[in-house]
This record gives structure tokens, C-alpha cells and sequence, in this order.
């Protein structure tokens, strides 16, 4: 079995001696890990990076054994990454919401989100609507998707600023306002604003996507929402300020 394909370095591991483990997101194999043969060498080990862009071919003797990768570096981001804290834990909280997938299920609109944050990871302001986004993006990967699209109550267009935690479904400031203690904010970014999101927007952008990630997703797996995304918001906040 061979195939080659380009990838994102979510994580590395040393196996044995000279070896490494890495996992990958790729477009069209998903999430894959594989042993790279010498990988702990001085020359491979600015590659193998996370946050890294490569180009993996990927080898095995049959299709489920973990096979061996071998790697070109293309876009090596990891240096300037981790020069910024939001960055750095930027990284580590993307791959471990895509652990959430499962292994070699190709979800190629999530790859290619993942690529476009990577690029920007180091500049705050941006970076951070765009994971809000990529959790939205990756809840309708897993199932769970919003409909931000209109009014659950009165299927209007206009006005969404509420979602309900129940339905996940938008709710007008009209149709809420009777109950808005118990609904969650929808923050203008998320319902086609195109201004640059305030800090309070993005803070409750993150709040939206860890509600309906938290009950849908981590606690049925017993999980708990991964610890550097607390930290990457604290750093965003940090930064931005």
C-alpha cells in the first residue's frame, strides 16, 4: 500500500532511538499517524514539527498496519509559531479537536480550515475568530452542527443574537427577549458581520462553540475540553490587549 499526500503536523513522538511517531491532517486520509525513519535526526527534526506543512508519502504492507512515512518539509511555520504563547497553544488546541475525528476519515473542508489558521496562528485578532469558526465548522463535521441561519421561533433573518442551547438553532432579539438569561449570545462576527470582532465577541464566540462542544461532544465520551484551550483564549486575551 502506498499513497502521498500533503499534511499538517499535529504531533510527534520519539520511538525508540533514531525513530519518530507523527500524526498528521491530511486532505484526503485524514487524520493518519505513521513512524518516520530517522526522524529524530538534527536534520528531520525542524521539519516535524506541529503546525508544519509537508509532503507525506506514506507506506505499509496492508492498508491497516501504521506503515512508514517519508517526509518533505514545504511549509515550515513552527519557528515563527512558537514565538507567540496564542500560537503555540493554538496548535496543541487544534490537534487535539481533531483527535475528536475519527483516524483516516478524510474531511477535507476541515484540513483546509486548519491550513488557513496555521497561516495566521501568530496574529491574534484574526487567528482567534477564525478557530471560532473552525469549531462551528468542526461540531458540523462531528454531527452537531448550528443553524445560525434564522429564527428557530419566528423564522426571521434579522436580529439573530441569541442561540438556544437546546436546539442549537439561532433566536431573534424579539423572539428571546422573554428568555434571554437562558439563551447563549450570538456574537455579530458569527452572523455575517464583517467589522473586526470586539474582545467581548470573541469571548462569547468561544463560549458558544465550548457550550455545545462540552454537551455534545466531550462529556458522551467522558472527556474534558482540552486544557490549552483555556490557555489560548487567556493568551489571545493577553495579546489582543
Amino acid at each position: 500500500m502506498e499513497w502521498s499526500d500533503e499534511g499538517i503536523v499535529l504531533g510527534v513522538r520519539r520511538h525508540g532511538e533514531a525513530h519518530t511517531l507523527i500524526e498528521l491532517m491530511t486532505p484526503a486520509h485524514g487524520r493518519h499517524l505513521g513512524l518516520v525513519r530517522g526522524g529524530a535526526s538534527h536534520k528531520m527534526r525542524p521539519i516535524l514539527q506541529p503546525g508544519n506543512g509537508v509532503r507525506a508519502t506514506w507506506r505499509a504492507r496492508l492498508d491497516e498496519h501504521l506503515g512508514y512515512y517519508a517526509i518533505e518539509g514545504t511549509v515550515l511555520r513552527a519557528e515563527r509559531l512558537m514565538r507567540s504563547a496564542s500560537a503555540s497553544y493554538g496548535i496543541q488546541t487544534l490537534a487535539a479537536l481533531l483527535r475528536l475525528l475519527p483516524e483516516r476519515d478524510p474531511h477535507e473542508e476541515i484540513y483546509r480550515a486548519l491550513a488557513a489558521i496555521a497561516d495566521h496562528l501568530d496574529e491574534p485578532g484574526f487567528a482567534s475568530a477564525l478557530i471560532v469558526r473552525f469549531e462551528l465548522a468542526l461540531l458540523a463535521e462531528l454531527g452537531f452542527g448550528l443553524d445560525l441561519s434564522n429564527c428557530a421561533a419566528s423564522g426571521e433573518k434579522s436580529e439573530l443574537v441569541y442561540v438556544s442551547p437546546k436546539s442549537g438553532r439561532a433566536v431573534s432579539r424579539t423572539a428571546g427577549e422573554p428568555w434571554k438569561e437562558r439563551l447563549l449570545s450570538l456574537p455579530a462576527f458569527l452572523r455575517g458581520d464583517e467589522t473586526q470582532p470586539s474582545l467581548g465577541d470573541i469571548a462569547a464566540g468561544f463560549a458558544l462553540t465550548a457550550f455545545f462542544l462540552t454537551r455534545r461532544v466531550f462529556e458522551p465520551r467522558g472527556l474534558e475540553l482540552p486544557e490549552a484551550r483555556a490557555a489560548l483564549i487567556a493568551a489571545f486575551a493577553r495579546e489582543a490587549a
